[in-house]
């Protein structure tokens, strides 16, 4: 499981000043781990902070306090530019939609019907009949459309800059139990540091929107921005926290252990004790965020998949590397992110 550092997003700190405060902590003991029982989940989410009127910063950047969704006029980014125009009302603040129009190439250029005028009168349609639509569903929410030019992943990584979550659709693998994370995706993914959450057409349709956040996550280094993001999820949603931890035994562990010992059984007592005392610390932070907590052995990604089938969310983490050999995603978050049955949110750390 890919550890995360760093922070939430640029609305965390802002929005802590504009919200109301919380019940102060407590101290209960979470109980097992495995699963872990906590308080109930509220019936609605805190406290929405009020809109920011500006959205855009004079080079076209996503200003702080803005949800931005990439949008191609597929089904995918429909359902991408939906969730996001939900997400945008539940923090309280605009959506920003932006569509990146990509001039053809110079022989397809001088095309009377394929050339560069024709297509992008056509391209001007999506962002325009996109905030139309979300305007009719979501009246409450202020939504700007936008175009720009130039190539899809670099653009939209530019754009979400100072934006606090940044959202983009994915389909689905004909006949193959996965989904496809485009080369977009992937490479704003990775070059970005701003929450992207992947959204699926048909998962956006079945999700239970009241089900839990799954949070991916590993104990042996854990991070404060990953967990944060997934607890101020599931406060704002009024649903839980469902941790999921996985471990495998290194063969080196065999000759440390006195005859007798069971070793699976103790690691994962380990194991077990260090999520109860990590998560109690969230839990004391966020007292009406039911917590849940599983410590498997086993494929990490195999498990978040398992219990992304009952989520509303899954969010994992993805390490910045600021490396001559470029960005790079990590395979538990790869693997999460093309098979994963609900949205999926990456958070990026040091």
């Amino acid at each position: 499981m890919t550890p995360t550092t760093g922070t939430t997003g640029t609305d965390d700190r802002h929005d802590r000043d504009r919200r109301p405060a919380r019940p102060g902590p407590t101290t209960g003991p979470m109980g097992p781990v495995g699963p872990v029982g906590g308080r109930a989940a509220p019936a609605a989410a805190a406290a929405l902070p009020a809109t920011v009127e500006n959205t855009l910063s004079p080079g076209g950047r996503a200003m702080a306090h803005t949800v931005v969704a990439g949008i191609d006029g597929s089904q995918e980014s429909r359902a991408a530019a939906e969730w996001a125009a939900r997400e945008a009302r539940l923090r309280g603040v605009p959506l920003r939609l932006v569509h990146v129009w990509e001039p053809a190439p110079e022989p397809l250029a001088q095309a009377p019907l394929l050339g560069t005028e024709t297509s992008q009168h056509w391209s001007e349609r999506i962002p325009r009949e996109t905030a139309e639509e979300l305007r009719a569903r979501h009246p409450g929410v202020e939504i700007a459309e936008e175009q720009l030019t130039g190539h899809p992943a670099d653009v939209l990584a530019d754009a979400a800059k100072g934006a606090v979550v940044l959202v983009l659709g994915s389909r689905g693998m004909s006949g193959i139990g996965g989904f496809l994370v485009g080369s977009v995706g992937l490479a704003v993914i990775a070059h970005t540091e701003v929450p992207v959450v992947l959204v699926r057409a048909l998962e956006e349709r079945a999700a239970d929107r009241s089900g839990p956040v799954v949070l991916g996550l590993d104990i042996a280094s854990p991070d404060a921005s990953v967990m944060a993001f997934a607890f101020e999820e599931a406060a704002r949603r009024g649903t839980s926290v469902h941790a999921v931890n996985a471990w495998s035994l290194p063969s080196s562990y065999a000759y440390g252990l006195a005859a007798g010992v069971d070793l699976y059984a103790e690691v994962a007592r380990e194991r077990t004790a260090t999520l109860t005392e990590m998560l109690g610390e969230w839990e004391r932070k966020f007292p009406d965020v039911e917590v849940k907590g599983e410590s498997r052995f086993g494929p990490a990604a195999q498990h978040i998949v398992e219990a992304s089938h009952r989520a509303s969310l899954v969010v994992v983490g993805r390490r910045v590397r600021r490396t001559p050999l470029g960005a790079h995603i990590g395979s538990v978050t790869h693997a999460v992110l093309h098979h994963a049955a609900a949205p999926v949110a990456v958070v990026a750390h040091d």
